[in-house]
């Protein structure tokens, strides 16, 4: 088996390059699925049920994409063809989802959801579908094309894009509003601040993407063979999805156990930041009030402060000479975040809060990966094993989607204490981390 040929750092930030675009489209839903929910008329006790479709989207779309691009090799690449696809789809759905609240449907229908709630909602399954469909193959391409030695490096540039990506779209509603675009519209109306966001970051996604697509030459199957031993997709056929899962390792599992009250936790976070810091910070829950689109657009502030704060702690997490040290530390920073964003009531010192959330996103992001990959050192199913360990970051946020509603109305309705139950997810999340096995391999 040949070595794979080293690429310079210019090779390298071409293979991510386009996933600053799509993580630009990532971030602009994660800050405003619930703005634009809440606005057209969602109650706080549903809000969580809209979260539900992306993890579950992502649960669906991930592994079968790992899977069918294993198999897939054509005049236009191997993973190539299925993330131009994706960003196309995307770009289509971002332009027609802020504008659900003006198309006139404000007919009650099914689940005492207006007609736009329906159009925004089959209008996210797409967006996140489609954004599953584009992130995907970019993981899967650095692992085909990079060699061992400069992997860490290729996975650093793309968590660097992956941050600077969320860090424009978190901003990209505050930026329009701070040029002069509205950032209030009539009730049930989304803002045109957001509106023109989801313009914008459809604007450079797909330019992004199609940089990629032009400056990047996957392997031909023969060069695979050549440097990896065997083509994937004969590696693939031989064993199924569940066949695979009977056989994963231990640790597949207990950092699976870790990820479920992780993810739980961000999962409210995204829900219920918003509304937490609108009755907090503004002293409103009215969602067509110029207050609760102020709080709208802190939240992407606020959601960039967290991924400045995770860009920081990236640094430090390698200076850990243990790996589930720096996971507990990183966990418990963050539990104390979330709790004390709960009892803020000045829209700055919730920079403090979020700074250090970011350092259990930074944890997040790489440590579950790096324990996993080590335990699968050896095995010719890597891919598909990433694509299935995707479960454990979806299947927790739409069981914390489904929850959600529920554990609110049992705290008396106060959005600020879902933050505090999710700095609570996080030092449970601390705790599993002792079953972890950072040994076993596989």
């Amino acid at each position: 088996m040949a070595k794979k040929p080293s690429m310079s750092t210019t090779q390298m930030w071409n293979l991510s390059f386009g996933f600053f675009g799509v993580q630009i489209a990532y971030a602009l839903q994660s800050a405003n699925i619930s703005r634009i929910f809440a606005t057209l008329g969602a109650d706080p006790h549903q809000l969580s049920f809209f979260w539900i479709l992306p993890p579950l989207m992502g649960m669906i779309v991930q592994p079968l994409i790992g899977k069918w691009s294993d198999r897939t090799w054509c005049r236009l690449g191997r993973r190539k063809p299925y993330l131009l696809v994706g960003a196309i789809i995307a770009v289509l759905v971002m332009a027609f989802l802020p504008n659900a609240g003006s198309l006139n449907f404000s007919t009650r229908l099914m689940l005492g959801l207006n007609g736009a709630m329906w159009f925004g909602l089959f209008s996210l399954i797409f967006l996140d579908t489609s954004i599953n469909v584009a992130m995907q193959p970019f993981k899967m391409m650095v692992g085909d094309m990079v060699n061992e030695e400069q992997k860490t490096h290729a996975y650093s540039i793309q968590s660097l894009l992956c941050n600077a990506g969320s860090l424009v779209g978190y901003l990209l509603p505050i930026f329009f509003t701070w040029v002069g675009i509205a950032n209030t519209a009539p009730k049930g109306v989304i803002p045109p601040s957001v509106v023109w966001s989801f313009y914008a970051g459809a604007a450079i996604l797909i330019l992004c993407v199609l940089y990629t697509f032009a400056k990047v030459k996957e392997f031909t199957p023969e060069e695979y063979r050549e440097y990896n031993g065997t083509a994937a997709a004969e590696a693939e056929e031989k064993q199924g999805f569940i066949k695979l899962l009977a056989k994963a390792p231990k640790t597949f599992w207990t950092v699976g156990l870790v990820q479920f009250f992780c993810w739980s936790a961000f999962l409210f976070m995204w829900t219920y930041t918003n509304g937490a810091i609108a009755d907090n910070c503004w002293g409103t829950t009215d969602t067509a009030s110029a207050g609760y689109q102020a709080a709208g657009n802190w939240v992407g502030v606020l959601f960039a402060v967290q991924a400045v704060g995770s860009i920081l702690w990236a640094i430090v997490i390698p200076k850990f000479k243990n790996v589930k040290t720096a996971y507990v530390v990183s966990l418990l920073i963050g539990a104390v975040g979330f709790a004390s964003a709960a009892f803020m009531h000045n829209q700055y010192a919730l920079f403090v809060s979020y700074l250090l959330v970011g350092a259990a996103w930074a944890a997040m992001l790489a440590l579950p990966f790096t324990l996993l990959t080590n335990s699968l050192q050896g095995t010719s199913h890597m891919g598909t094993y990433l694509g299935l360990f995707n479960c454990t970051i979806c299947l927790p946020q739409i069981i914390a989607a489904v929850l959600g509603g529920l554990l609110l109305k049992a705290i008396g309705g106060s959005q600020a204490m879902m933050l505090l139950a999710a700095g609570v997810l996080l030092c449970i999340g601390a705790l599993a981390v002792r079953l972890v096995n950072t040994k076993q391999t596989k």
